[in-house]
């Protein structure tokens, strides 16, 4: 299977609509508030995955909206997605990479995509 990796790759609002369908106008949304994002495509140029990544306008940036195609899961596209963006963040000038996640996804961004724990703090609102 090829899939390709694009830094702030061209997508449509649709294409993501099963990342939050809740939650329309996802290219101004990532073009006013993020540092870039990854898009996967695969070999007929179908979205593949997708990882958002926000940031502060200085050393941190936060992974946002990770998603694969549920077809393609387990074939390592989610964890090169996060290569990537981790990679893109350090050229920006950030020094540190956050993620928040959801109990069930501990072993994918603390094992495969080399994430550590740390302390942290939440409100939610």
């Amino acid at each position: 299977m090829t899939i390709t990796y694009a830094w702030r790759g061209a997508f449509t609002d649709p294409e993501l609509s099963d990342v939050d369908s809740s939650a329309p106008g996802w290219w101004e949304r990532v073009n006013a508030h993020s540092l870039g994002w990854v898009c996967a495509r695969d070999a007929g140029g179908a979205l593949a995955g997708f990882v958002n990544v926000a940031w502060d306008g200085g050393q941190h940036a936060f992974i946002l909206d990770t998603w694969v195609d549920p077809a393609l899961r387990r074939a390592g596209i989610g964890t090169r997605l996060v290569e990537v963006a981790a990679e893109e963040s350090r050229a920006a000038g950030c020094t540190w990479l956050h993620v928040d996640f959801e109990p069930h996804l501990t072993t994918y961004y603390l094992e495969s995509c080399g994430f550590r724990p740390t302390a942290a703090g939440l409100i939610a609102l």
